[in-house]
């Protein structure tokens, strides 16, 4: 299982995030505490605080995933 933090500075950024890992054949999860949610879900996603950054956790190692997702990631947590 990979971990990663992103952050989202607007909907229309979580919008192209998922169609990004949508492409992707594995389970992705978000989430801030104890509250997670499917990465894939864009309704799923509204119910986090965007203002934060949040875990993702996905269980791939195909090292496409962490390219595509370079532009999300959370300066403050690598």
């Amino acid at each position: 299982m990979k971990q990663v933090y992103v952050k989202f500075d607007s909907l229309e950024q979580v919008n192209r995030f998922v169609n990004l890992i949508d492409k992707f054949d594995a389970d992705f999860m978000l989430g801030i505490g104890k509250h997670t949610v499917d990465a894939k879900s864009i309704l799923g996603i509204a119910t986090l605080d965007l203002s934060k950054p949040l875990r993702l956790r996905y269980d791939s190692d195909d090292a496409r995933i962490r390219e595509q997702i370079t532009p999300f990631l959370a300066e403050d947590h690598g």
